[in-house]
């Protein structure tokens, strides 16, 4: 019953003004670890952002697989940090999240697209390469940028096939991104 009431007090400390509250918070609910996480996963629906944001950085340090469905969801999140570290959160989850940020690719949210690609970029499965070489021609740059980042850092001859398309481009950002990987070992 204690470590219980000490997790959901470390929770509501995320929402506190003051940032080095919340860091530390925040290192002490990865180090309760398991426990933590079906408390942080409710707690990625808060209203406060900061509770949001939290819950999703020390999911991504705990790692526990089942953090991965709410992660997704928290991509739709109004708050661009949210999504940002929600994004960063994912990313640290491994292969196990490459499927399910496959899967919103296609979501209708440019900002949930673009959230995904980063997150696969960093990720680094090779799975990710088709998808990604579709939103390539996404009608959103921030998706756009994304994937060409998400494809150089992937890396291999079917993802540089395609940022040599993209390197032909009109001074894009991602003309640039995928010029500079293409450039990389000159």
């Amino acid at each position: 019953m204690e470590k219980r009431e000490n997790v959901a007090r470390l929770i509501e400390s995320l929402q506190e003004e003051d940032e080095m509250v919340r860091v530390q918070a925040m290192e002490l609910l990865g180090e309760i670890g398991d426990f933590a996480v079906d408390p942080l996963i409710d707690a990625l629906s808060s209203p406060n952002k900061y509770v949001r944001r939290g819950s999703a950085k020390v999911l991504g340090d705990i790692g526990d697989s089942k953090a991965i469905g709410p992660l997704i969801d928290t991509l739709s999140d109004d708050n661009k940090w949210v999504r940002r570290d929600t994004s960063s959160a994912l990313s640290r989850m491994g292969t196990e999240a490459t499927e399910p940020l496959i899967k919103i690719l296609s979501d209708e949210d440019w900002k949930v697209r673009g959230a995904a690609a980063w997150a696969l970029g960093n990720i680094k499965d090779s799975r990710a390469i088709d998808p990604l070489i579709k939103l390539l021609n996404d009608e959103n740059g921030f998706v756009r940028g994304g994937a060409t980042w998400a494809l150089s850092n992937i890396g291999g001859e079917k993802a540089q096939d395609a940022l040599k398309e993209v390197a032909k481009g009109n001074g894009s950002f991602t003309q640039k991104v995928a010029s500079n990987y293409l450039n990389k070992d000159d």
